[in-house]
């Protein structure tokens, strides 16, 4: 929600650590009628200056990784979870790779610099490439865990690998490790003498080979071959030699140099419009190698001249400074530093590298939390107990809660979708948005509301699309409008339905709905479960604990596009498999429990759950042991009815786009869940239907 309308679209492309800054500062102090979107693949950016202490295992992967998603909620930006793939200068859009284009006024790029060597036979295939960052803290993650006696062979012999191969010896002792460090000429050339020299001692300390004039003709799968013929072995085979630009950046026709963005003093490119920091700019004012450092000191001044160019004000010029301290890790709790031309080593510096890089990633842990609606001294009777202390949730977590929605309809409360004629039936269904991205929400909403036609057998027909913008000019209408179009039509599409019409307006947030109307021959509805039924459910549970988690910035950043992934997931094949259950409903804002008494209620008998089997989203438990409840919670609660047995509270969760949950025929069963795994279903039987009229938990 905001209190202006937008008037213009800034995107970050990448969320380097000048960007990761920005928003930090935006989130602070963010410029009226701007809405910002950043551009970055994956849920986090991770801090190049910890990643060697992160391979020598000193530092976890959670304490190596900025929280984009948590970072983006606290500024209030739109998180495109993809990968920037061009930049089109004339209609000024971002290409992202599986959505349609995005639209930008000003755009900043931060994407870093890759150590890949596309012309090294074989790298692609048997090697990893130090740079981007997390690829490789993944690979090395996997590949650490399980090293036995391993071979390693480091590409480049340059400082960064250099701290490899000690932090991996290090990571690895008592493994019997051999680490060799590979380089085309001499090693550690761009150090001075003296740091040379203490680091070459270092190396040796951890038993790493060196091996210089080394010149790599291809890289197999047992190791690496050089150029005069030897063979050297390689479980593990990395490269850390250079920087290279990303190659896309090269079709953008801006000014470059050597690949990377050339940027003047106002870190503006040739194109004002479009700004570069980090490593993939270039200063060509005043030139400096490739360092973290750089980044960090840019953030202000991008944030500043950004805020200038969109809204008429004066830029200021970035100034960097002639050296700075560079602090290089030993591999073991030691560090080398090294500034004009004098080196130190030792424990001291290590702990003052450790201070300086916690420091760092603290900023980005200690956002501040969004506050509870504050009521005035006098106020209503009751609206003390109505406010909840949660925030109210998006998506079916703001949806009125099923014993009230029971009371008010009677007998219209019932199947997922209604029977229209014979063989036709129709459902609607709208989200307040869970995320700024309207392509991300589009999604959502259509699996959302599709998932009442699955649920009740039928094929999707037709459907009717109803927007809610956010209050903005007719231009960034335009741009979101043909996001939510072009993926409510490709949705609908696969689905095998056809968009005929809709209705937008503008209101306080983004909304999206969907009528749809589907096909079938026989009607599943919620009457037919009988005794000795099996229930599965063909998605976890756990969607409104994560999301009421996400508003308030205890959500991990992994768990909240993990969770966005399965609500994406269609369940147009679950349904097919399930075709022959006797009742079923799709898991969505009652929650599980909620929708089993739905079933229990129409068909007059009782279940019973195994708690154990019933799957979960990722985090979900941990947030709802925490005390994470989505503002649902307690009408739901009250919705279900009494659950006799062990208390799950994950039961009252309401679900997004959730999944299916089938009675159908023991001996059947077991086929249909085989199946739908196969499916890439995350699917388990989790109790039975039994006589009676209660609900119990075991």
């Amino acid at each position: 929600m905001t209190d202006f309308p937008f008037t213009r679209d800034l995107v970050l492309i990448g969320g380097g650590h000048s960007h990761a800054l920005v928003l930090r500062q935006w989130g602070m102090n963010p410029l009226p009628g701007v809405r910002l979107t950043v551009i970055n693949p994956g849920p986090t950016a991770p801090y190049s200056g910890m990643l060697p202490g992160f391979v020598a295992g000193h530092y976890t992967r959670d304490e190596l990784d900025i929280d984009l998603v948590r970072l983006a909620r606290f500024a209030g930006a739109r998180l495109i979870n993809g990968y920037a793939t061009g930049i089109d200068r004339q209609a000024k859009t971002i290409s992202v790779a599986g959505r349609p284009a995005i639209g930008y006024d000003v755009t900043a790029v931060d994407v870093g610099i890759t150590s890949t060597m596309p012309n090294l036979p074989g790298f692609a295939k048997h090697a990893i490439a130090a740079k981007p960052l997390g690829i490789f803290a993944s690979r090395w993650d996997a590949f650490r865990a399980t090293a036995d006696k391993p071979q390693i062979v480091i590409i480049g012999g340059g400082v960064a690998g250099a701290e490899l191969a000690m932090a991996m010896a290090h990571a690895l002792r008592g493994k019997g490790p051999v680490i060799r460090l590979l380089d085309r000429s001499r090693v550690l050339s761009a150090l001075g003498h003296k740091a040379r020299e203490q680091m070459l001692q270092a190396l040796g300390a951890e038993k790493v080979e060196i091996i210089e004039d080394a010149e790599v003709s291809e890289i197999f799968g047992q190791g690496v071959l050089l150029k005069d013929g030897r063979r050297i072995e390689s479980d593990f085979t990395t490269g850390a030699a250079g920087a290279k630009p990303h190659d896309w950046i090269g079709q953008t026709g801006l000014a470059l140099h050597e690949g990377f963005i050339t940027v003047d003093a106002n870190l503006q490119s040739s194109d004002p419009n479009i700004f570069a920091v980090g490593d993939c700019a270039h200063l060509s004012f005043d030139p400096r190698p490739k360092a973290g450092v750089y980044a960090v000191r840019e953030a202000p001044v991008l944030f500043d001249n950004l805020r200038a160019v969109l809204s008429g004000g004066d830029m200021r010029p970035y100034k960097p400074q002639r050296d700075y301290l560079k602090l290089i890790s030993l591999g073991r709790k030691s560090a080398l530093a090294e500034k004009f031309g004098t080196a130190r080593h030792g424990p001291l510096l290590w702990k003052l590298k450790d201070h300086i890089d916690r420091k760092f990633m603290t900023q980005f842990d200690t956002l501040p939390m969004m506050e509870p609606p504050q009521i005035p001294r006098t106020a209503a009777l009751g609206v003390h107990q109505a406010v909840d202390k949660a925030p109210p949730c998006g998506g079916c977590g703001a949806k009125a809660g099923r014993n009230a929605l029971r009371n008010a309809l009677g007998s219209q409360f019932g199947d997922d979708a209604a029977l229209v004629q014979k063989g036709q039936v129709i459902s609607t269904d709208h989200l307040p948005a869970l995320t700024d991205d309207p392509v991300l929400m589009t999604q959502i909403a259509a699996i959302h509301a599709l998932g009442d036609i699955w649920a009740m057998g039928a094929k999707p027909q037709a459907a009717t699309i109803n927007i809610i913008l956010p209050r903005m000019t007719a231009a960034l209408q335009e741009r979101s409008l043909q996001e939510i179009s072009a993926t409510a039509n490709m949705v609908m599409e696969q689905a095998g339905a056809q968009v005929v019409g809709g209705h937008t307006t503008l209101g306080e947030t983004m909304t999206i709905g969907f009528t749809i109307t589907g096909l079938t021959k026989a009607p599943i509805g919620l009457d037919g479960a009988v005794v000795g039924d099996a229930l599965i459910l063909t998605k976890p549970i756990g969607s409104g604990t994560i999301m009421a988690a996400e508003m308030t910035g205890r959500a991990r950043g992994a768990d909240v596009i993990s969770c966005f992934d399965q609500m994406m997931q269609p369940q147009d094949k679950a349904a097919e498999i399930l075709a022959k259950a006797h009742a079923m409903t799709d898991v969505t804002g009652f929650g599980l429990a909620g929708h089993l008494r739905g079933i229990c209620d129409a068909s007059g008998v009782g279940a019973v759950l195994d708690r154990d089997t019933i799957p979960l989203m990722d985090g979900a438990l941990a947030l709802s042991d925490a005390g994470v409840r989505s503002s649902l919670f307690e009408d739901n609660k009250i919705g279900a009815g009494p659950i006799d047995g062990l208390e799950c509270d994950l039961l009252y969760d309401p679900q997004t786009a959730g999944g299916l949950l089938a009675a159908l025929p023991q001996k059947t069963a077991e086929t249909a869940l085989k199946k739908l795994q196969e499916a890439g279903y995350s699917a388990a039987i989790i109790g039975e239907i039994v006589a009676g009229s209660s609900l119990r938990l075991r």
